[in-house]
C-alpha cells in the first residue's frame, strides 16, 4: 500500500507584478522610517519601566497599597488612660437566708415583696431541734438544784466545822478552869502532884483540840467553796448550751436582716428541706453596685479606690470609684466591682446594663499617637515611620498606653506619621513602599 505525500495539496502561484525602479525607492524609505520610530519607543517604555522598578527596589523590597494599612500622625497633647466597659447592676447587700435545721417550711412571703427589718419571711418546723431544747433545759434545771444543794452542803460544813472550834474553846477554859482549881488544892495541901500534872495536861490536849479545830473550819470552807464552784460551773455550761439552742430555735424563724426586697425564692411552700439548705434571698434596694470585665492587660494597672464614671443609656453620669478587684483571671478577663461615690440613679434594677469608665491616669503634654496593632507587633520597640510615600522600620520607645492611645518617649517626634495598622504584611524589610 503506498502512502500519499502532500503534493496533492500543492499549487503554483503565480509571481507578484513588477514595478518601476523610482517607485519602489519612494516607497522604501518612509517604512524604514517608520519601523525606527517603533523601535525607539519600544526602547524608551523599557527604560520608563526599568526606572520605575529600580525606584521602587530602592524604595523598598516590597509595596503595599495604601488602602491596606492605617496611618496616623503623632501629636502632642494630654493622655487620659482609662478603661471603658459595659456592667450589670448588682445589690451591694444581697444574703441568703439558710434553713438551720431540717424541717417543714412555711413561706409568709413571695419573690419580689417588700420587707421591713426583723419581718418574718419564713418559718421551718423542726421536732428534733425543740425536742433538744427541751432535753437540754431539764438537764439545766437538775444542773441548777444541784449547784444549789452543793451550796448549801457547803453551809452545813461550814456550821459544822464552827461548832467544832467553838466546843474546843469551851474544853479549853474547862481544862484552864482545872488547872487553877488543882494548882490552889496543891499549894494548900489537899490534892497531890499528880493531879495538878494531869490538869496540866488536859490543858494541854484542850489547846491541841482548839488549833485543829480552827484548822478545819478553814479547810471545810475552802472544800465546800470548791465543790460549790463545781457544780455552778456545771450548771452555767449547761445554760449555755441551752441559749445557743434557744437561738437556733429562735433563728427557725427567719426574718429580713434589713429593709429590702424578697429577691429569689428557692423553696417551695410546705416543702421539706435539709440543714443548711437555702430558702431565700433579700436584696437591700438602696445600695448598688456596678460588676464589670476587665481585659487581663489592663488589670495590672487597675486599683481600689480609682475614680470612675457610671451612666444609663442617654443619661448623666454619676460618680463612683473601684471598690473591688478580683485576684483571679477568667477567660482572659478579671471581674471588679464599683461603687457609687455618691447619689446612686434613682429606679436602679438587679442585672440592669450600664456602661463604665475608670480613669488610671492623665498624662500632660506628651507625644501620643492612635493605638493600634503595631504595638504588640514590634515588641513596643519598633514602628514604621513614613518618610514620604516610604515606610521606614524606625526603633521607638513607648509608654503607656489608654483605649485609644498610646505614649511614645522617643524615636519620632510631632507631626511624623505612623502605620499603627497593617505593618504584618511588611515582612523582614527595613522600608517599603506605600503607593
Amino acid at each position: 500500500m503506498a502512502i500519499r505525500d502532500t503534493s496533492g495539496q500543492d499549487r503554483p502561484l503565480s509571481p507578484p507584478p513588477t514595478r518601476a525602479a523610482g517607485a519602489s525607492t519612494s516607497r522604501r524609505l518612509p517604512k524604514i522610517k517608520r519601523s525606527w520610530l517603533i523601535a525607539g519607543g519600544a526602547g524608551l517604555g523599557l527604560l520608563l519601566l526599568a526606572g520605575w522598578v529600580a525606584s521602587g527596589w530602592s524604595a523598598g523590597n516590597r509595596s503595599v497599597d495604601v488602602s491596606r494599612v492605617r496611618i496616623a500622625e503623632v501629636t502632642r497633647g494630654d493622655l487620659v488612660r482609662d478603661i471603658s466597659a459595659d456592667g450589670r447592676v448588682i445589690a451591694a447587700n444581697s444574703p441568703v437566708l439558710y434553713a438551720i435545721a431540717g424541717g417543714t417550711v412555711t413561706l409568709k412571703v413571695v419573690a419580689g415583696d417588700v420587707v421591713k427589718k426583723g419581718q418574718a419571711l419564713a418559718e421551718i418546723d423542726s421536732p428534733e431541734l425543740r425536742s433538744k431544747l427541751a432535753q437540754e433545759e431539764s438537764t439545766l434545771a437538775s444542773l441548777e438544784a444541784e449547784a444549789s444543794r452543793a451550796a448549801l452542803d457547803a453551809q452545813l460544813a461550814r456550821a459544822n466545822a464552827r461548832k467544832s472550834l467553838d466546843e474546843a474553846e469551851i474544853v479549853r477554859q474547862a481544862a484552864v478552869r482545872d488547872l487553877e482549881r488543882y494548882q490552889r488544892a496543891f499549894e494548900g495541901g489537899a490534892v497531890a502532884q499528880v493531879d495538878v500534872a494531869k490538869a496540866q495536861d488536859s490543858l494541854k490536849s484542850a489547846d491541841i483540840g482548839l488549833v485543829h479545830a480552827k484548822g478545819d473550819v478553814g479547810l471545810s470552807g475552802q472544800g465546800a467553796t470548791l465543790d460549790t464552784r463545781n457544780k455552778r460551773l456545771l450548771a452555767d455550761r449547761q445554760r449555755a448550751v441551752v441559749t445557743e439552742i434557744q437561738r437556733q430555735v429562735a433563728a427557725l424563724t427567719l426574718r429580713a436582716p434589713f429593709d429590702g426586697q424578697v429577691g429569689q425564692v428557692q423553696i417551695a411552700q410546705r416543702a421539706n428541706v435539709a440543714q443548711n439548705a437555702p430558702v431565700l434571698s433579700v436584696v437591700d434596694l438602696t445600695e448598688f453596685e456596678v460588676e464589670i470585665r476587665i481585659p487581663e492587660s489592663f488589670a495590672r494597672d487597675l486599683g481600689i479606690g480609682m475614680p470612675a464614671e457610671i451612666r444609663s443609656s442617654g443619661g448623666a453620669p454619676y460618680e463612683a470609684h473601684v471598690a473591688a478587684v478580683s485576684p483571679e483571671v477568667v477567660n482572659g478577663e478579671v471581674t471588679s466591682r464599683l461603687r457609687f461615690s455618691g447619689k446612686q440613679p434613682p429606679g436602679l434594677r438587679q442585672n440592669q446594663r450600664l456602661s463604665a469608665r475608670i480613669v488610671m491616669d492623665t498624662r500632660k503634654n506628651v507625644l501620643q499617637v492612635e493605638r493600634g496593632p503595631f504595638v504588640d507587633e514590634g515588641g513596643g520597640n519598633s514602628a514604621w515611620v513614613m518618610d514620604g510615600d516610604t515606610a521606614v522600620k524606625k526603633p521607638v520607645r513607648l509608654g503607656v498606653s489608654s483605649i485609644s492611645a498610646v505614649e511614645i518617649l522617643d524615636g519620632v517626634k510631632e507631626g511624623d506619621r505612623i502605620v499603627v495598622s497593617g505593618a504584618d504584611q511588611f515582612g523582614d524589610g527595613e522600608s517599603i513602599a506605600i503607593n
